[in-house]
């Protein structure tokens, strides 16, 4: 099975991309909501994550307070680490399982989307990485008009990953989202059909 890792930086459209070849009959598994299974409640790594950081990030019915957690590990990155050492293996057994499934069912191709795929180095998981890019003006604006975050926290949630620009230069293919929607979805179609639909016909 060909794996294909999809990447960008934070609000680069990763995940709309994603939703278009995922329309046109593609396998995509997805980092970012396994990592919303892996904290639910009665998962082993919701447990550490309280062990580590304290009720307060908790929400009363349980379920983790997203926003106060993310408060702590953007301020601070020793606790960002922690975290991660905390979620990524839970979410990389989950991945490895739901990929599994994929290959038992002879999918012939499947997308893996993370946005931290370099950073976690992860990249030996895939077979090549395509990413998402943006400029980091466009990023910022969509960032905080999607999140609803001042320009000084936007701004730290984008130094927190690997710049786009340097992300761009490992992507085997790049799709550029700086323009609309329309021609996002222009581009997933074309590579579509170079890329996965003729390649499994041949």
């Amino acid at each position: 099975m060909r794996i294909i890792g999809l990447t960008g930086g934070i609000a680069s459209g990763k995940t709309s991309a994603a939703h278009l070849f995922e329309k046109l009959g593609a396998a995509v598994v997805d980092a970012d909501q396994l990592a919303r299974e892996v904290v639910q409640p009665g998962e082993e790594a919701l447990a550490q994550i309280v062990a580590s950081f304290g009720d307060k990030v908790l929400n009363p019915d349980g379920t983790l307070n997203r926003a106060a957690l993310g408060e702590i590990v953007f301020a601070d990155p020793s606790a960002r680490r922690i975290l991660e050492g905390i979620t990524h293996p839970a979410i990389r057994k989950r991945a490895e399982e739901k990929l599994q499934r994929l290959r038992e069912a002879g999918t012939g191709t499947a997308f893996y989307v993370a946005p931290l795929l370099f950073e976690a180095g992860i990249t030996s998981r895939v077979h090549e990485v395509w990413v998402v890019y943006l400029d980091q003006e466009t990023q910022l604006a969509r960032l905080m008009a999607r999140d609803g975050l001042s320009r000084e926290a936007a701004l730290s949630r984008i130094a927190s990953q690997m710049p786009m620009e340097e992300k761009k230069k490992l992507g085997r293919i790049v799709i550029d989202n700086r323009g609309s929607r329309d021609e996002l979805e222009a581009q997933v179609l074309k590579l579509w059909r170079e890329e996965i639909a003729d390649r499994t016909k041949g």
